[in-house]
């Protein structure tokens, strides 16, 4: 019988699905174990990325705060160099006010051509700058045509300077915000972070604002600073009486001085010179020339511009003392003004004996006295001689026993009824020596001014290099400026002989031209300041 080929067909098909239901749970269970290492994989990836190579890495906190820094200063300080000033008229002149960053803080008057005037007004990184641009014809006019105004000006001027000043402080509080954000804008490209450092320059400057109110110094006036010319330095800073009674009264320091240089504007064809108080004597202190051929035309000159009484030199005027220098000493006779002199340890005996024979030349050793233009002074020569190798120096003590010596001589001549008014020495270790003996001690030899209070009430004045170190100064490192030349007007009263105040005078050293004149006061001769007793010191109180 044949068979039908559809069946056949038909019963392999079912066996095969038999087959396939036996065998598929074993597959998939197979499936699943070649599989699970992959998901494990898979699942521990997902867990722990891959770490991804980045071509920027993030900023530093440390970095991200030092560049906003940065970008906070840099934007205000070019905020207040474009738009941080305000241009005002004060009285009659016009003026411009700004705000600089400084490490000092102060306030600079620029008097042009005058030079400028400096106040140590309040410590903050912020400076005033006040620029005198120029004085109007009309408005200075009708001063002069009207002196009777000038009653009112210091008021005029002091609203003036008020709105001036109110302006400024808004000014610089948009030209701060403004720099900082702006730069920051560039810098950061985000609004945020310019906002940040927008704020951030509108907080410093008002913390320099405080802080500046906080060191606000009214009588900074006292002690002013001038920078120009020599010869304009002594008519803008009066004399030593008007320093104390003037000022005294002078409550807008910024208001009066620029009234002052109204005046000094309208009379610019005939500036009033400088006139002598017949009540003060005029002391030139000078030290340490050092051979420095320029330092006579420097005394002569300050000798005619403030109406010297007589010039006293602390010694080391030569540099070897030998013979073949004495003929750099013959211009002392015509200066103009009584010479007083004590050896130096550059000074050679030869130096003090041919100084000795020169008219107008006080020579002064062993503490023995003279008077000289209204003053009773003394001195002593240094005790050593440090040109002469083929002695060895002694050092301090040697000093300390001629200071000694001279102290002694000193309490001798008070108590003869002949105190001496001003002791001089050259090294300031000797002149300490002297400290209760005296009101007044000078010395110098450190080539650097000082002024000093000792212990018992005696001042002691050291004096710079009026010689700018004579030829030390060719031999400055490459970059340094050569020493400067140095020299002090002392102003003391005729009856009293205190000292009411003193110039201090700094002049370029060896190819510098600036010079500088400063004004300083003893405390006790500040307005408001408790008198110093006028009576001498007796020995046994004040005595070594």
């Amino acid at each position: 019988m044949a068979r039908d080929p559809y069946a056949a067909i038909a019963r392999l098909r079912h066996a095969a699905a038999r087959v396939r239901r036996t065998t598929t749970p074993f597959l998939c269970r197979a499936a699943r174990v070649r599989n699970t290492p992959r998901a494990l994989v898979r699942h521990y990836r997902a867990r722990h990325p891959h770490p991804v190579p980045e071509l920027v890495h993030p900023p530093h906190p440390y970095a991200r705060a030092l560049g906003m820094v940065a970008v906070v200063l840099l934007g205000a300080w070019l905020g207040l160099l474009i738009v941080g000033s305000v241009r005002t008229p004060v009285g009659p002149m016009d003026t411009k006010m700004t705000l600089r960053p400084s490490v000092s803080g102060g306030t600079k008057i620029n008097i042009s051509p005058l030079g400028s005037l400096r106040l140590e007004s309040h410590r903050a990184p912020i400076r005033l700058d006040v620029d005198v641009d120029r004085l109007d014809p009309d408005r200075a006019q009708a001063l002069v045509d009207h002196p009777e105004r000038f009653s009112g000006l210091q008021d005029e001027v002091t609203a003036d300077v008020t709105s001036g000043t109110r302006d400024l402080a808004l000014r610089s509080c948009i030209a701060v915000v403004s720099g900082a954000t702006v730069l920051g804008l560039a810098v950061f490209r985000t609004p945020r972070r310019a906002l940040a450092a927008g704020g951030t320059a509108l907080a410093l400057l008002a913390a320099s604002g405080l802080s500046a109110f906080a060191t606000w110094n009214p009588k900074s006036v006292l002690e002013p600073k001038f920078d120009g010319l020599l010869a304009s330095a002594p008519s803008l800073v009066g004399n030593a009486r008007s320093i104390v009674t003037e000022f005294d009264v002078y409550q807008k320091e910024l208001a009066r001085l620029v009234t002052n240089v109204t005046r000094l504007y309208d009379a610019a064809s005939t500036l009033p010179q400088y006139a002598a108080d017949p009540t003060t004597i005029r002391l030139l202190h000078v030290s340490d020339i050092h051979l420095n051929p320029a330092a006579w035309q420097i005394i002569g000159s300050l000798v005619e511009q403030y109406d010297i009484d007589l010039i006293v030199d602390s010694g080391d005027t030569m540099d070897h003392g030998s013979p073949a220098e004495n003929p750099f000493l013959d211009p002392v006779q015509d200066l103009g003004a009584p010479y007083v002199w004590v050896r130096g340890n550059h000074d050679s005996q030869a130096t003090q004996a041919y100084l000795e024979g020169l008219k107008n030349v006080h020579v002064l050793d062993d503490g023995e006295a003279a008077d000289v233009a209204g003053l009773r002074i003394a001195g002593m020569g240094d005790p050593q001689y440090t040109p002469d190798r083929s002695v060895a120096a002694e050092g301090d003590p040697a000093e300390e026993i001629a200071g000694s010596t001279l102290a002694s001589a000193l309490w001798a001549q008070r108590s003869r009824g002949t105190p001496v008014d001003i002791a001089v020495a050259h090294n300031p270790v000797a002149a300490r020596q002297t400290d209760g003996a005296v009101p007044l001690v000078l010395a110098g030899h450190v080539h650097h001014q000082e002024m000093e209070v000792m212990d018992r009430g005696t001042r002691l004045r050291i004096e710079g290099s009026t010689g700018g170190s004579g030829l030390r100064a060719v031999e400055v490192d490459e970059g340094d400026d050569p020493d400067p030349i140095e020299a002090s007007v002392l102003y003391l009263d005729r009856e009293t002989k205190h000292l009411q105040a003193w110039d201090e005078i700094r002049l370029g050293g060896l190819g510098l031209t600036k010079a500088e004149v400063s004004r300083h006061l003893p405390e006790e001769n500040t307005p408001g300041a408790t008198p110093s007793p006028t009576g001498p010191p007796t020995r046994s109180s004040r005595g070594p």
